[in-house]
């Protein structure tokens, strides 16, 4: 069967379109001039369980408390990626991989939640014996804090909500996520 130009068109857009209306409308910009990430970041220290301690609030987590993140290496050499949330009473989880991006050093990576189809992660900045990170991409509309601990000390959410606000984000979209 042979396709117009039309058709192969909507084919090729179909899983684009269908991505964003899985996805939703992403929120409004937090941040017009997104950083480099301010450090390199040894791949084996990031790696493991991390618990969200605020975000810029997607759509696509919504209404999630008690968010986790587990990083493990596999055996492609990409990193599989776990994030579970606890919503309405029920856990969800979606897997996912990510790869490195060459040049980086490992603050760059791209993730997928959905076959081909990846996304920017930047390392933005990290303490340097990884109890924390604050993660983000170009854009400038999503931004996660993660950190070791579900309920970190008052000092540390202190010390990763200056470094937000020093990197250019506008702390007043930040939603505090509940890990009780």
């Amino acid at each position: 069967m042979k396709l117009s130009t039309g058709q192969r068109l909507a084919l090729c857009t179909l899983p684009i379109a269908l991505l964003g209306a899985c996805a939703g409308t992403p929120g409004p910009v937090g941040n017009s001039a997104v950083p480099e990430p301010a450090k390199a970041v040894e791949l084996d220290r990031y790696l493991g369980k991390w618990f969200e301690m605020a975000r810029y609030e997607a759509p696509f987590q919504k209404g999630c408390d008690g968010v986790t993140a587990d990083y493990a290496l596999r055996d492609d050499g990409k990193i599989s990626v776990v994030n579970s949330c606890t919503k309405d009473g029920k856990l969800s989880t979606a897997d996912g991989k990510a790869k490195i991006v060459e040049g980086s050093g490992n603050a760059k990576l791209k993730v997928s939640f959905f076959g081909p189809f990846y996304g920017d992660y930047w390392i933005l900045d990290r303490a340097d014996d990884y109890s924390w990170a604050i993660v983000g991409e170009p854009s400038g509309r999503y931004l996660w804090m993660l950190t070791r601990e579900a309920q970190p000390e008052a000092a540390t959410r202190a010390l990763i909500e200056a470094r937000v606000r020093e990197l250019g984000y506008d702390w007043n979209l930040v939603r505090v996520t509940d890990q009780s």
